[in-house]
């Protein structure tokens, strides 16, 4: 061995943790059934053998009382050779009961006169019934018992016949030997047994495959959370029927499109920033380290890093509602009356004009000819009313920058099938045609065509954010030239809600 190497023993617990078996979900379903199963056919049988048992030992008593009230009504008829009473006749009582009766399967007939007995078989010798000839033939009184034989339990009742006199002049006793139809009962318990564990057989081989089936979702949803990574969340476990299996794959598939949703919206909210954010911070770092001693140039750096950093701000600020805005509860909606919320929003909007592009003092107030209010909708939605002020806003905004100074702008509120609608147009330059497709993207600026934007790009994208929140849309009607008309509609459900 090297010097100054160690060596760690294995303990045995170490050793058992290793070997332990865990088994599996499918094969402890199968182990509670089949032990379940076993425990309620071993405990039914023992029953029914308990049972037939009891119901033999029933029907023994009963045809020995019936065989001993036969021969009690026979002695106080007549015998059918003499046509006389038989009186104290007791052979010819014996003889005239064993001729007209026939005993059943294990059973005996014994009679005693003085010294001599008879059985109804010879097949039955005196000395499997030791009794025979010491306390049955000294019986005096009725009895009945049950005895221990060579041929197995024998159960027996006895009837003294006597004279006038009260003299015993002999004894009849029938007796039933129990064994054969005991053997019985356990042949019967026994094919049950051997169809019982036949059946068992064929229960493990069909609820292994069942078990197997059942917990197949299951183990593809094992499969799939250990493929499963932060690049890849398209699989999903397909799912069969509506039991509780089915609804753990559809719950598994739903928070796997909640956590590809939340992904998504992680990568693109950094994908944003790193796009949008770069630049300013180049331009940031660039003037600060070009920054010289000269307080004009010094004054001229600061508002230029200034205007950049509240540039950066906007675009934080934007970038964290649209990812907001992507993930459920953000929304507080309430009933809202359109017609005066149209009213208010018309209000605010018009104070833009304050703050236009380029402007160095505060504007005038609007002139009204630049302004309109279009029809108002006198119906009740539910929404949220802040987020809905935004994305409104973010349109007047947007056609305050880029209609023109000269341009009408007109903005509306309408309730048609089933949505309410708010609209923002305006009578400028119009969208080219190939910015109508991406101008609800992010970062999408007004390039070479008749609109152009300096901004960060994400205020269309806020409202058509803030618009599918509400499960509504944004449209855009433009044509160069003539304008743009900018909707957003909104469901009014429910509609139930007042105002």
């Amino acid at each position: 061995m090297t010097a100054g190497a160690t060596t760690t023993p294995t303990t045995g617990a170490a050793m058992t943790d290793r070997v332990r078996f865990h088994p599996s979900a499918r094969l402890r379903i199968m182990g509670w059934i089949l032990g379940l199963t076993a425990l309620a056919i071993v405990g039914s049988l023992l029953l029914t053998r308990r049972l037939l048992l009891e119901q033999l030992d029933a029907d023994v008593n009963a045809h020995l009382e019936q065989e001993v009230e036969e021969i009690r009504s026979l002695t106080t008829g007549r015998d059918p050779a003499t046509g006389r009473p038989f009186g104290a006749d007791v052979e010819a009582i014996f003889d005239t009961f064993l001729r007209r009766n026939v005993p059943a399967d294990g059973e005996e007939y014994f009679t005693f006169t003085g010294d001599r007995w008879r059985a109804t078989t010879a097949e039955v010798p005196l000395h499997e019934v030791p009794e025979a000839g010491g306390r049955w033939a000294g019986l005096t009184d009725s009895a009945q018992g049950e005895l221990t034989t060579e041929a197995g339990p024998v159960r027996w009742l006895a009837l003294p016949l006597e004279d006038t006199a009260g003299d015993t002049l002999g004894v009849f006793v029938v007796a039933n030997f129990l064994q054969g139809e005991r053997d019985e009962i356990d042949g019967v318990i026994t094919t049950g047994a051997a169809v019982a564990g036949a059946i068992m057989a064929v229960a493990v081989v069909v609820g292994w495959v069942v078990a197997g089936r059942i917990l197949r979702p299951i183990r593809e949803l094992t499969l799939t959370a250990r493929a499963i990574g932060d690049t890849d969340l398209s699989r999903r476990i397909e799912v069969e029927g509506d039991d509780e299996i089915a609804e753990l794959a559809s719950t598994f598939n739903a928070m796997l499109d909640r956590l590809a949703s939340a992904f998504a919206t992680q990568r693109q909210f950094l994908d944003d920033a790193g796009h949008e954010l770069r630049t300013p911070i180049t331009v940031v770092s660039g003037h600060l380290e070009l920054l010289g001693d000269d307080p004009d140039e010094r004054r001229e750096t600061i508002a230029l890093v200034t205007d950049e950093l509240d540039r950066m701000s906007r675009i934080v600020n934007d970038l964290l509602l649209l990812a907001k805005l992507d993930r459920p509860g953000l929304l507080r909606p309430e009933a809202i009356a359109v017609e005066p919320f149209t009213a208010e929003l018309f209000a605010k909007a018009r104070t833009l004009d304050r703050a236009a592009p380029g402007a160095t003092t505060p504007a005038p107030t609007p002139r009204p000819s630049r302004w309109h209010l279009d029809e108002s909708a006198e119906v009740t939605v539910v929404a949220d009313p802040q987020r809905l002020t935004q994305a409104v806003m973010n349109l007047a905004r947007n056609a305050v920058e880029h209609a023109g100074p000269g341009a009408s702008i007109t903005m509306g509120s309408a309730a048609r099938n089933g949505h309410v609608e708010f609209w923002v147009a305006d009578d400028g330059a119009g969208i080219a045609d190939d910015q109508r497709s991406t101008i609800f993207e992010r970062f999408a600026r007004g390039g070479d065509g008749l609109r152009r934007s300096d901004g960060a790009g994400l205020g269309l994208a806020i409202v058509k954010a803030v618009a599918e929140a509400h499960a509504g849309s944004v449209a855009l009607e433009s044509r160069p030239g003539e304008g743009a008309r900018f909707t957003v509609a909104i469901p009014r459900q429910p509609e139930e809600v007042p105002a």
